[in-house]
């Protein structure tokens, strides 16, 4: 027997129990072993089996370090059949998860049994994949069409509870695993409950049938839209409606290695690598460890404050919300108020929950108030002066020890930090608007930053359900240095003849949450006009660059919030539509600039913004200012909306080939004669040098 799953007899019992820590990983080693007990267990006395897990969850999933290699015999489906055909009942005992692969593993069970606080699910879409050791078969036969594919497309984990209710599993067990599971497989001996194989159930019949299957194919082209993984889930749910079992199986078994194959799934186990990654800071002190935080404070009440205030109360982290006056104060309170009813009022939190975070948020106006806190985030105008004025009131206040933090989008955390007399216990902590929903966490480490500060800094925003990314200190960091020349390139492809649709269209089509100017709507171009007055000519750049927006805010376009901006919006309904007044402000621009209008395609326009994103991206890496490239595209796709299912622009440059990125650079440069586009130095040599970011990156180890 392997080392990593032993099996004993306890009375009539037969009892395989898998150890392979930290979350039992269906390794080569735990499938041999599952399959050899089960086996030897046909062979004894026994009267059932039950399949336990030591630690601290039963098979949290498949052993990620074997994907995209050949998989050794006997692979997961081998050893799901070995246990469904078991002449004796098999009962799995769930704690912790059981996710992927290890749910799959005890879908193969005859009966299954759960701890309360034990989760199941098929979170495998979340990777591009899809559930491939019988998921997508068996789950629509145990609980019907609709409710299986709501649980495959959205990978959500179940609580046991709800599992029970809908079928997923057969008890929720009182008293401790294994006493109560292994009672519970008494149970099932005594009352004469034999094999019950999902794979001989019908399908519900009122579950769900082509049209139901159509509905979902629509609303997921819209909600997961360009992602093809969720499709093929309805595709495989298809055939489990309409084909026998092993022909289905047969199906999502081939789906599931053309998943693993493509693309997408590439670019999201990326991601989910380079989240784990991202945590990492290299080069700190090994000895530093994190500061307690138990109460932190927040200084202005305005929507960034609010949703910061949010995030710590949802992670059940009490708040002290700090506003100028009282009336700022009752307005911002009211805001939370009113987001908390929302989220009830969608159901995505009972009243009650929704009434003990609430009240984890306490207002004052006075700073005084602040002097227990464990972290203070500064959310206030972005104006250096306001900034080093509150610094200099909170190192007056704050005790000793205390983090001090600034959520500036752009300003040196250098200088904010000189306003004090603790410059090492100043951070940059960048949240992303509306901050108690965006995932994204820039953490700015400043020049004398303490190590235990940034250790605080990365565990905090994991703790708050971010993912923290390490940034350095430049102007706009690592998301909004990069922004910049995206954000350029929109100004610079309309002045030259693309309308705001085509250009907006190009980078949706490509994935995009939303296209750049229909994002500057959004936001209100108000804001980048009011930035730029405060800037010398030569600060602003490129009269190019914003000449239109300013056109379009002197006459009062100020984006939705004036029912105009770039597109004319519905004043009921805010839907966007073409306005030919816009491209008359575009034209008469381009007039006085001297710009000779073009018809330019929908390649260049994608080009022009997805690789000024990669070649600032290039630089950030070669200054030290972003840590990996992973670091950039988990802040891209976190922050931005760049398309989960490619990666961010750095893998995306990666896959795409970084000599082709480079000559497309090149090509650029000439066409225009603009230096920016020239290719950043690092790119130029890892192509000279025939080397990839992966090669770069063990260099730099």
């Amino acid at each position: 027997m392997s080392m990593l799953v032993k099996y004993e007899r306890i009375d009539e019992l037969g009892v395989i129990t898998i150890s392979n820590p930290p979350v039992n990983a269906l390794s080569h080693g735990v499938r041999s072993g599952i399959l050899e007990a089960v086996t030897q267990a046909q062979a004894d006395d026994s009267k059932a089996i039950v399949i336990l897990c030591e630690g601290r969850t039963f098979v949290a999933g498949a052993d990620i370090s074997e994907f995209g290699k050949p998989i050794q015999e006997p692979s997961l489906p081998q050893v799901n059949a070995a246990i469904e055909a078991s002449v004796k009942p098999v009962i799995a005992a769930i704690h912790g998860t059981a996710l992927g692969g290890g749910f799959e593993l005890t879908l193969s069970c005859h009966y299954r049994c759960a701890v309360p606080s034990a989760f199941v699910g098929l979170p495998e879409v979340t990777l591009g994949l899809l559930p491939g050791a019988g998921g997508t078969q068996r789950v629509p036969r145990l609980i019907g069409v609709k409710a299986a594919l709501d649980m495959m497309t959205s990978g959500e984990k179940v609580p046991a509870d709800r599992a029970r209710d809908l079928g997923l599993i057969d008890r929720v067990l009182e008293g401790d695993l294994p006493e109560a599971a292994l009672d519970y497989a008494r149970d099932c001996v005594a009352g004469g409950l034999g094999v019950r194989r999902i794979r001989d159930m019908q399908i519900p019949v009122d579950s769900g049938d082509e049209q139901t299957l159509d509905a979902y194919r629509k609303q997921l082209s819209k909600r997961k839209r360009g992602q093809e993984a969720p499709q093929r889930i309805v595709d495989c749910v298809e055939t489990a409606l309409n084909k026998p079992f092993d022909e289905g199986l047969a199906f999502e078994r081939a789906q599931f290695v053309e998943c693993t194959q493509s693309g997408q799934s590439a670019a999201l186990r990326h991601l989910f690598f380079a989240e784990r990654q991202a945590l990492k800071v290299r080069n700190l002190n090994p000895d530093a460890s994190a500061r307690e935080i138990s109460r932190v404070g927040i200084i202005g009440a305005g929507t960034m404050g609010g949703g910061i205030a949010m995030a710590f109360a949802n992670a059940g982290i009490p708040v002290t919300l700090l506003e100028l006056n009282q009336d700022g104060l009752d307005r911002g309170l009211a805001l939370i108020a009113k987001n908390y009813g929302r989220t009830v009022t969608r159901g995505k939190l009972s009243a009650s929950e929704a009434s003990s975070r609430q009240a984890l948020i306490t207002g004052s106006t006075n700073y005084e108030d602040l002097g227990a806190v464990d972290l203070v985030i500064e959310a206030v105008f972005e104006s250096m002066d306001v900034k080093k004025q509150v610094f200099r009131r909170l190192d007056e206040v704050c005790r000793t020890g205390a983090i001090l933090a600034t959520n500036t989008s752009y300003l040196d955390v250098n200088e904010i930090a000189a306003a004090t007399s603790r410059p090492e216990d100043v951070v940059g902590l960048h949240f992303f608007s509306p901050a108690n929903i965006m995932r994204l966490l820039e953490v700015v480490q400043a020049e004398h930053t303490a190590d235990d500060v940034i250790v605080t800094a990365m565990a905090l925003g994991k703790r708050i359900r971010k993912v923290p990314v390490l940034a350095g200190v430049c102007y706009g960091f690592i998301g909004n240095r990069m922004l910049r020349q995206y954000a350029k390139e929109a100004q610079l492809c309309m002045i030259e003849g693309a309308a705001p649709d085509q250009i907006d269209g190009a980078l949706t089509d490509f994935g995009m949450a939303m296209g750049p100017l229909a994002v500057g709507d959004l936001a209100g171009l108000d804001i980048g006009y009011k930035a730029r007055q405060a800037l010398t000519d030569e600060q602003k750049g490129d009269p190019r660059t914003y000449c239109i927006a300013d056109a379009l805010v002197e006459m009062g376009r100020l984006g939705q919030k004036t029912g105009a901006g770039y597109y004319r919006y519905n004043p009921e309904t805010r839907a966007r539509s073409f306005d030919p007044e816009v491209l008359e402000v575009i034209r008469c621009e381009a007039e006085r600039h001297g710009v000779v209008q073009r018809t330019l395609n929908n390649e260049e326009i994608l080009d022009r913004h997805i690789l000024a994103l990669v070649n600032e991206g290039f630089r950030i890496l070669e200054e030290g200012i972003a840590q990996r490239p992973g670091d950039i595209d988990l802040v891209y796709v976190h922050g931005y909306g760049f398309p989960s299912y490619r990666g961010g622009p750095m893998f995306y440059a990666s896959q795409r080939g970084l000599d082709v990125v480079c000559q497309r650079l090149e090509a650029l440069a000439d066409q225009s004669g603009e230096r920016y586009w020239e290719p950043a130095p690092l790119l130029k040599q890892l192509v000279d040098q025939g080397q990839s970011l992966d090669d770069w990156m063990n260099n730099q180890r």
